[in-house]
């Protein structure tokens, strides 16, 4: 299960974050956790390296793209390679979204058809995308002419 995804900004501040069956008096200390981990690793980091980390049982696979800083967390069969491949999902919707790896600006401009991605690439805790094509055609808001 992917129990959360975060975006934050350089200053440590969140963009987006999308929990699932985290109660909501552990989400601010895996909010403080999450951006004290980025903060302390992800200086010098190159451009979309993934870091790996385990914590109370669960896997932390996180990375640096433009100016935001994705984290991802899972548990179970979700474990450092799924999360990569999440990550991966998320960072190459955001690049499609916004054209190039994104400034804050830039991803705050594009807020909502960034969501739009999250939510079809992963939903209650399970990824249903990973195509990039696929997650296009869905954000679209359109049927799909394929199955």
């Amino acid at each position: 299960m992917i129990l959360a995804v975060l975006i934050t900004n350089p200053q440590a501040n969140i963009l987006v974050e999308r929990f699932n069956g985290v109660p909501s008096e552990e989400r601010l200390h895996w909010r403080s956790f999450l951006t004290k981990l980025g903060q302390a690793n992800l200086k010098g980091a190159k451009l979309d390296e993934h870091f790996v980390a385990h914590h109370k049982s669960v896997y932390i696979v996180y990375t640096l793209f433009g100016d935001v800083s994705i984290y991802a967390v899972g548990k179970d069969e979700y474990d450092e390679l799924t999360l990569s491949e999440v990550i991966r999902a998320i960072t190459t919707s955001i690049k499609d979204v916004c054209g190039k790896p994104p400034s804050e600006g830039r991803f705050l401009d594009k807020y909502g058809r960034i969501c739009l991605c999250l939510d079809e690439i992963f939903w209650k805790g399970v990824m249903e995308n990973n195509d990039n094509d696929r997650v296009k055609r869905l954000v679209r808001l359109k049927p799909p002419t394929e199955l």
